[in-house]
């Protein structure tokens, strides 16, 4: 099982996305949580990607696809995942596609959490991050519409993509994606 959390920042991915993993007995695999993870390290790529990271914009699709490879090659991936922050982009998309299609284990189903804009702007206010200011907020939320929304229809049309309400209480947001699945 392959499954993709997909929403704008603050919709809950990593919330539900660690629910899921722990309830399906699935690993999860959060591309922020790597990040933010490299960046306390002070590792290469912790260098590479602080400031893009701290300025809102996006890590570029050939370092975030490198970092998702060496993830699933380890044998925690190998029964499935829940994917958290990744794929954004078309291009991650593909490639996501094609390595899980070189395992003959395709991506089993993406859930869009949708949630209204002023709604994530006061949810990732409150999680207090560095990075989590109200410009960059607006921000993030901006390029996830021109450059990452554009997903929708490329799982749309491949008949994966299912939306559920992310508005509400984390057990009733959790029962609606449980049940898409």
């Amino acid at each position: 099982m392959y499954i993709i959390l997909f929403g704008a920042p603050g919709v809950g991915k990593g919330t539900q996305a660690k629910i899921l993993a722990e309830r399906k007995n699935v690993a999860h695999l959060s591309t922020g949580d790597e990040f933010r993870r490299n960046m306390l390290e002070e590792t290469e790529l912790g260098k590479l990607v602080k400031p893009i990271v701290q300025s809102g914009n996006l890590v570029p699709d050939e370092i975030v696809s490198q970092i998702v490879t060496d993830a699933l090659s380890q044998t925690r991936f190998e029964s499935g995942c829940i994917f958290d922050g990744y794929p954004r982009t078309i291009n991650q998309a593909q490639y996501l596609d094609a390595f899980l299609a070189a395992r003959n284990t395709p991506v089993t189903k993406v859930v869009n959490i949708e949630v209204d804009e002023d709604n994530i702007v006061n949810r990732l206010l409150q999680r207090g991050r560095v990075d989590d200011t109200e410009k960059i907020i607006r921000e993030r939320l901006e390029i996830y519409r021109n450059e990452t929304s554009p997903l929708l229809e490329y799982y749309r049309s491949n008949n994966i993509l299912v939306s559920v309400n992310g508005v509400g209480e984390l057990e009733d947001v959790y029962a609606r994606i449980d049940a898409v699945l």
